[in-house]
């Protein structure tokens, strides 16, 4: 009896172990291409490669594509793995095949993001999927959404990247109509609105602060 109740339990270790493993490689592949990506885009366009966005969006994915073993724990460890990877990924890039990553302060304030975000928005990825409120499946998609108006501020309010904030903002309402309804997506972009200008305020201006 205790063999075939610990096999089980067993499996479900390996099952859950594995989706983790792949999203801290991934992660780790992508981190490493983003790095590459700034010497490879044109003009300010490398900005999109350097983009908190995109890596939000990554783990959003992640999150995404473990719903359907159904709880939200798998998709939050995944998107905690895929930022972690993408961090290790992108500052071993730096140190390893570049000049050198520099202070070490920056990548500790990244990874100290990415043990926020990388969870948060997996689950996002699983809400917006599999969210049994309508609440839950808004929040979702609104998260990936503002990320996105977090971005499109940035480049235009502060870069003055006119045409990376309109491909930004472009993101961000066709990640509206993933939703199930016109009621469902109008909800997502008046809550994305107030979640871009939050994250503006919460996240780029006290980052901007600290590297200038």
């Amino acid at each position: 009896m205790l063999l075939s109740t610990d096999r089980p339990t067993m499996t479900a270790g390996r099952t859950f172990r594995g989706p983790v493993i792949l999203s801290a490689l991934a992660g780790l592949l992508l981190g490493v291409l983003t790095n590459l990506a700034q010497g490879w885009l044109p003009g300010a366009w490398n900005q999109i490669a350097n983009s908190g966005a995109a890596w939000c969006v990554a783990a959003f994915v992640t999150g995404a594509l473990v719903s359907r073993r159904g709880p939200v724990g798998p998709a939050i460890s995944c998107g905690l793995a895929t930022e972690v990877g993408l961090i290790v990924g992108y500052y071993g890039y730096a140190e390893l095949g570049r000049d050198g990553m520099g202070q070490l302060f920056f990548p500790l304030v990244w990874l100290f993001m990415a043990c926020i975000t990388g969870p948060f928005f997996g689950a996002a990825g699983h809400w917006s999927l599999r969210g049994r409120t309508t609440r839950l499946r808004v929040v979702g998609l609104a998260s990936v959404a503002g990320v996105c108006g977090m971005e499109a501020l940035l480049y235009g309010w502060h870069l003055h990247y006119a045409t990376q904030a309109w491909a930004c903002l472009s993101v961000s309402v066709l990640a509206s109509l993933l939703a199930r309804s016109n009621r469902e997506r109008a909800l997502v972009l008046a809550v994305a609105a107030a979640f871009s200008f939050l994250a503006y305020g919460v996240v780029v201006l006290p980052l901007q602060a600290l590297s200038g």
